[in-house]
């Protein structure tokens, strides 16, 4: 049973959400931390969210929302449903009030950029950088003052860092993550994925509370601040289709040359037809079909291995694609891409794996992930640029302030070593 199917619709669920825009007063922050949060969050108690789908809404949320010193922010979008996936609902948390803003229904929702690019609103997110790319790309968003609850987690060494793992065990709050795998591109959304939505963003903010004194008291504080000061500037990059993607197919290696060549052909097609579609790829094939129909000889539709839907609506398709595959030449594998200009030097590689040994250490007496310490683009762009002395670790580029006070004599010392 999923939790869509019994879900009601929102027009039959609107007592469980206000429409009024109405919000109590904000609390405020005290020594560097959001003040307490409401008891009756803490205890699960919620008041209804605030469904924001009109202009007025809109306005009224923006009023409340330009007070409060923290706002904490969440996003759902619909990449499990749609080619080009959009932004379809945005949650944002005062510390007494959850609006669930609708980008879909509101004709211009730009004021929401002031809030996001304010510098004396923190914002806090779980796993900032999906959320802030998302923004960016589909309303031109910029941001300042981001605090990452995920970031922040990592960085202290917690092994349990989703957002449902850590609302559990620090809340008692269970989430049914089914809900997120529904559609939230349709309409009307339902009274249970209004409810799943809300939670996302209304626990952020105590999360953030105790984060915060975990961070203080084992002295992690700057690092997360340096960590967090970054957030703002990644920046959205599309990724071109790849007409070669289909290397990456895990079972690739299964066919023959001539399986390789039906296997491309296939992949190409799958991609246009998703497009025309607006679906995802995996939902018009899924991968391991496309290594069956490779395997294959098929000369009619009926005898494709799939579903007589698929067969009536793609079959002729798929035979044509085969055909093409059949008579074009083996593909040939892509050249391995690595980091930086090419290929490192014997020399270079040599100085990487001795980084990346001492950061295995670092990480190992930390109790943390390897790349909280540094991830392996900034230690390549060491290893490639062999610096000497702080300045020239500094003007690097990979490294902030606190990093090069608590990790720069370490690196310059393996660096001079190799260089000696």
């Amino acid at each position: 049973m999923t939790t869509t199917t019994h879900a009601a619709p929102l027009g039959a669920a609107r007592d469980a959400v206000q429409r009024d825009g109405r919000a109590a007063p904000s609390l405020a922050i005290a020594s560097g931390s959001v003040s307490a949060a409401p008891a009756a969050a803490a205890a699960g108690e919620l008041s209804s969210p605030v469904l924001v789908d009109t202009p007025a809404r809109f306005a009224q949320m923006m009023a409340q929302a330009e007070k409060e010193p923290v706002l904490a922010l969440d996003t759902e979008s619909d990449s499990l449903y749609r080619y080009f996936y959009k932004v379809c609902l945005i949650q944002l948390s005062t510390l007494a009030t959850d609006y669930l803003l609708d980008p879909l229904r509101l004709p211009d929702i730009t004021a929401l950029g002031g809030l996001l690019a304010n510098p004396h609103i923190e914002k806090v997110f779980h796993a900032a950088e999906n959320d802030i790319l998302v923004l960016k790309r589909d309303f031109g968003f910029s941001f300042a003052n981001v605090f990452d609850t995920m970031l922040a987690a990592r960085i202290l060494g917690w092994r349990q860092v989703g957002l449902a793992a850590l609302l559990a065990e620090h809340f008692g709050v269970e989430s049914d993550k089914r809900v997120q795998l529904t559609d939230w591109g349709r309409r009307p959304l339902s009274a249970i994925q209004l409810n799943y939505a809300r939670k996302d963003s209304r626990y952020l903010l105590p999360l953030r509370d105790l984060l915060v004194r975990e961070l203080r008291a084992r002295r992690r504080w700057r690092e997360a601040q340096e960590a967090f000061a970054a957030l703002p500037a990644v920046a959205y990059v599309e990724k071109p289709f790849d007409p070669d993607g289909f290397w990456r197919n895990k079972r690739a290696r299964e066919l023959s040359l001539a399986g390789l060549a039906i296997l491309r052909e296939l992949y190409l097609w799958r991609d246009a037809q998703a497009r025309a579609l607006d679906r995802p790829p995996f939902k018009v094939l899924g991968d391991g079909k496309l290594i069956e129909l490779s395997h294959g000889h098929f000369d009619r539709a009926a005898d494709l291995p799939l579903s007589d839907k698929q067969a009536g609506q793609f079959g002729d398709a798929i035979l044509e694609a085969i055909a093409r595959g059949r008579s074009a030449p083996p593909p040939r594998p892509p050249p391995r891409s690595h980091a930086g200009d090419g290929r490192p030097d014997p020399a270079v590689a040599a100085l990487f794996d001795r980084l990346r040994a001492w950061r295995a250490r670092k990480a190992a007496e930390r109790g943390v992930e390897s790349d909280v310490v540094l991830n392996n683009e900034a230690l390549m762009i060491i290893a490639r640029g062999q610096p000497s002395t702080a300045g020239e670790l500094a003007a690097l580029g990979v490294m902030g302030p606190w990093k090069l006070e608590e990790y720069g004599a370490e690196l310059l010392q393996l660096v001079g070593k190799r260089l000696g």
